[in-house]
């Protein structure tokens, strides 16, 4: 992919098959959307904007149908594995690549984390070994290395276990939602008074966590059949569907529990199950949220080699094994070992609120990256192509820059000073493997090693 600019983007044969359709690239995009996030912020939404805590959902659906738009035109012009580090590196070049790319991954990765402990947390009602630190290491060990496994036998396979963990998710959450409202009580959802600005920015920023993953899903670019027209439909089904369930069922659990959903912070919708449907109906909706966890985590070890393949096949990051494609799975198989492995390590860490806001902040500077390339790649994809445009001209763009900057201002000073700080790191990572590469190609009998990087 050329990153100049100067000739518009283009499908290139990265090698990989492409079987992934508009159903199954809409389901992965569910499947990373609803994960974790959606069976715990209720409760710290309510906590924070009581009965109105839908403003913030609303507020949410808003921006990322914003952001949305722009990633359905960037995805059906750029169309090679990598997602939105593939789309920004095209418009601005190798630097912008290298810096997304690694955000990207530290954004999912880390979220990653949370859940896989929010996994264990929640079996460990059914199994309590996990509570142990040994077999919690063991745990995500195998959890890990089965996804591995799975994804590095074939895209297919991948898919196929997202379809699958999508439907089992999303049944108890529908469940919920179409029977809860017999429970719902009226005097629940009256506002008694109209929150602050602040306190919607704040709550909307850690409940961005909850919308977060579309982009990750379109990282399978290189595998998607007609991806000028499939990107597009997925993401407008994909995010559509989300909104409309997040929304459902945000007003059916304040409208069962009231004020009280805010004492359920661990898992609130798992109380509403339990007053809806009674035992029964808090098993349900814990087994539900173990399933879409699992789905969550499988779905990043699908789709986030990807993006390491993306930048390792453009040079941007050494070395280049990453950008190996496996001789019979077709797959990029080291890739996906190497991100399974860091995902492992993390996940022996843990944390949640404070992470969930960490990869937010990150990933709405990616989503700016997104919506700036958009704007850069008009200027060299033709009018007339037959690419997906969104209309009115860059109405759209500029709304979802502007959105995303105050989303941005909501960061505490800690925060905003913590991700500032790993810009420069990356940056200065970059500007010395710049200055290795220099090196080598002015003495390159004396580096013969360095120049498979260059």
């Amino acid at each position: 992919m050329k990153s100049s600019g100067s000739t518009p983007p283009h499908q290139i044969d990265e090698g990989l098959n492409r079987t992934i359709g508009v159903w199954g690239l809409s389901a992965n995009i569910v499947n990373l959307v609803v994960g974790a996030g959606i069976f715990v912020l209720p409760a710290m939404v309510a906590a924070g904007l009581g009965s109105a805590s839908l403003l913030a959902y609303l507020f949410c659906g808003f921006l990322i149908a914003l952001i949305m738009l722009c990633f359905a035109e960037a995805g059906s012009e750029i169309t090679d594995s990598g997602g939105p580090y593939t789309y920004i590196e095209s418009a601005f070049g190798k630097y912008a690549g290298f810096i997304t790319a690694n955000l990207f991954l530290t954004a999912i990765l880390t979220a990653g984390g949370a859940v896989a402990n929010a996994v264990a947390d929640i079996l460990a009602g059914f199994i309590p070994i996990l509570d142990y630190r040994a077999a919690r290491i063991l745990f995500f060990l195998l959890m890990f290395g089965f996804f591995a496994w799975i994804n590095i036998r074939g895209v297919r396979l991948g898919i196929g276990l997202v379809a699958l963990t999508t439907i089992a998710k999303l049944a108890p959450l529908l469940l919920l939602v179409l029977i809860g409202w017999k429970d719902v009580t009226g005097a629940n959802l009256f506002w008694d008074s109209i929150p602050a600005v602040g306190s919607v920015g704040e709550m909307s920023l850690i409940l961005f966590f909850a919308f977060m993953g579309a982009e990750v899903g379109l990282s399978v670019g290189g595998e998607v059949k007609q991806p000028q027209k499939t990107i597009p439909k997925a993401i407008f089904i994909g995010i559509g569907g989300v909104l409309l369930l997040y929304t459902l069922i945000q007003t059916v659990s304040v409208g069962v529990l009231g004020s009280d959903l805010a004492n359920y912070p661990e898992n609130p919708l798992a109380e509403v199950g339990g007053r809806v449907f009674g035992p029964a109906g808090l098993t349900m909706i814990t087994l539900g949220a173990a399933v879409s966890m699992f789905g969550n985590l499988n779905g990043g070890i699908l789709n986030l080699p990807r993006v390491l393949f993306a930048a390792a096949r453009d040079r941007v990051i050494p070395p280049s094994a990453l950008a190996r494609i496996h001789p019979e799975y077709k797959t990029p198989h080291v890739s996906i070992i190497l991100l399974s492995l860091i995902s492992f390590l993390l996940a022996c860490v843990g944390g949640f609120q404070v992470l969930a806001i960490f990869s937010s902040a990150i990933s709405l500077i990616v989503y700016l990256g997104v919506v700036l390339a958009v704007i850069k790649l008009r200027k060299v994809v033709p009018a007339n192509s037959q690419t997906f445009r969104i209309p009115g001209g860059y109405t759209v763009p500029i709304a979802a820059a502007i959105a995303i900057l105050w989303f941005l201002s909501q960061l505490s000073a800690q925060e905003a000073i913590g991700i500032a700080m790993l810009v420069a790191g990356l940056s200065a990572v970059f500007a010395g493997m710049r200055w290795i590469r220099a090196r080598s190609e002015m003495e390159p009998e004396k580096n013969p090693a360095i120049n498979e990087f260059k």
